[in-house]
């Protein structure tokens, strides 16, 4: 045998040797570093590596129909060191929780309306928040009237686990007190001027009436920490509500409906035979905006960047992402973008930038 086919036999067999000495210690190696994993994970805080300003993140930018890339509605907002989570649709709490935004520091939720798929995660967000915080208090839930019901039938649902957890970790390490939420309601007529909900030195908190019919009360909201501005549209037909609240804005999330995916949907119910489907289909684009309609409005308010969400239908794949936006891109001149869950807008304060990120490989 020649040296050099000797050598490199050698050397084969010491990889194989030290491919299997890695393979027979691997999980020591992997309880290793989940170990640091974990501890780096708990000690940190949501706006840790963040200029002080208001940061916005989604979530959840998808509707009710299932979408890789996107869960139920959900919006986060960080003002400063406090955070606020706008509407709690499925799958909210786990991707706050893998964006850092752990649902234990949320200082108040905010519903839009009272449709499933907004609130169908809200259970999961309430029982996070109060097993994860210690707070002696339940957390506020801000929502127009009828927040009264649909917060008493989740704190009724999740009664029995209450007890399961308070009786397994004891009060003093799962306090009582703090279980669930507190109802905020407010009105918030056509007619009316828009609701101050939190007006304090540095943050400013507003609703404002949407078009969402027959789905009504419903709302939207805008956010103002230290001079810079988000508003989060909610589910809402074009909405000179919504334009008025936009004025100037930052950073306007915007719910988007693309009727002529919408339609192809619809077709292949017809062709399927679903009656029940091709109705739906049919009258779901009347109460949403599309994405063409949504970037004529934001360009009319002077808003900077535009960050769509609430996507329908699902666009699994990146390609849709462009029949989906249609003209938008030429009729709106600032930043655009296709929500995705992660996605991170940062509005520093004392500043006019405008930064995005992708919060869920960030923070991994």
């Amino acid at each position: 045998m020649k040296t050099g086919t000797r050598i490199i036999l050698a050397v084969v067999s010491v990889a194989v040797l030290l491919g299997a000495g890695a393979w027979l210690v691997r999980g020591r190696l992997a309880t290793t570093a989940i170990e640091k994993i974990y501890v780096k994970a708990m000690a940190r805080a949501p706006d840790d590596g963040l200029a002080d300003g208001l940061h916005v993140g989604l979530c959840g930018a998808g509707g009710p129909l299932p979408d890789p890339k996107r869960m139920g509605p959900c919006t986060a907002v960080l003002a400063g060191k406090r955070l606020f989570v706008i509407d709690s649709g499925s799958g909210a709490a786990r991707n706050l929780a893998m964006m850092n935004l752990a649902p234990a520091r949320i200082d108040g939720v905010f519903l839009t309306h009272f449709h499933s798929d907004h609130i169908d995660g809200l259970g999961e967000v309430l029982l996070q928040r109060w097993a994860g915080s210690g707070n002696p208090v339940p957390v506020p839930v801000y929502g127009p009237e009828g927040v009264q019901a649909v917060l008493g039938g989740f704190m009724q649902a999740y009664t029995l686990d209450k007890g399961y957890r308070v009786a397994h970790h004891g009060a003093a390490t799962i306090l009582p007190s703090g279980f669930g939420g507190t109802a905020m309601p407010f009105t918030a007529g056509q007619d009316q001027p828009d609701l101050v909900l939190i007006n304090e030195p540095d943050l400013k908190v507003t609703a404002f009436p949407v078009h969402h019919d027959p789905v009504s009360p419903a709302v939207g909201y805008a956010f103002t920490y230290k001079g810079r501005t988000v508003v989060i549209s909610g589910d809402t037909a074009p909405s000179a509500r919504v334009e008025a609240a936009a004025k100037g804005a930052d950073l306007l999330v915007h719910e988007a409906l693309s009727p002529e995916l919408t339609a192809l949907q619809q077709r292949a119910a017809q062709a399927a035979g679903r009656p029940r489907l091709v109705k739906i289909f049919g009258d779901i684009p009347g109460y949403h905006t599309s994405p063409e309609q949504a970037a004529e409005l934001a360009q009319r308010a002077g808003v900077r960047y535009l960050l769509l969400s609430h996507i329908v239908p699902a666009l699994p794949v990146e390609a849709l992402e462009g029949p989906f936006l249609g003209r938008s891109r030429t009729l709106f001149k600032g930043e655009l973008r296709v929500g995705r869950d992660g996605d991170f807008i940062s509005l520093p304060s004392g500043s006019d930038k405008i930064i995005r990120s992708d919060r869920l490989k960030m923070i991994r």
